[in-house]
């Protein structure tokens, strides 16, 4: 009984991290259709490149983690994006506004550390073989 609390756990943790997520990543896929490209630049990239790499960490991973689908791989870009928002992009504000980005980070290492549990795409996979 205890495993079956797990995976339900582990089902709620990334369809609620995953899906407020994409709530702040699906916004920033417009700025991608402007012209010239303004986007913030945190670790000297450029901003195109650092726009692309928001995308990734905020729409894409989350997309994957959301379905349970190459769990673990996909969390690294959101641990990733979370990390440069709380310790590059908001380093001197107060922890008031970086709290969303730890929290988030916290998350996504969670997810990356507990997997996606059996009820996913990757859980799925795993029954079948």
């Amino acid at each position: 009984m205890n495993k079956n609390f797990t995976n339900l756990g582990l089902l709620i943790l990334r369809i609620g991290f995953a899906g407020m997520m994409l709530t702040h990543g699906v916004p920033k896929l417009n700025l991608l259709f402007e012209s010239p490209i303004k986007f913030a630049d945190p670790i000297g990239v450029g901003q195109v490149a650092s726009l692309i790499l928001a995308l990734i960490g905020e729409v894409v991973a989350p997309i994957l983690i959301l379905i349970g689908f190459k769990t673990r791989l996909a969390a690294i870009p959101g641990i990733i994006t979370m990390f440069v928002a709380a310790f590059i992009v908001h380093a001197s504000d107060p922890i008031g506004v970086k709290e969303k980005a730890l929290l988030y980070l916290i998350g996504f290492i969670v997810i990356f550390l507990m997997n996606a549990g059996k009820y996913s795409v990757d859980g799925f996979k795993n029954k079948r073989i």
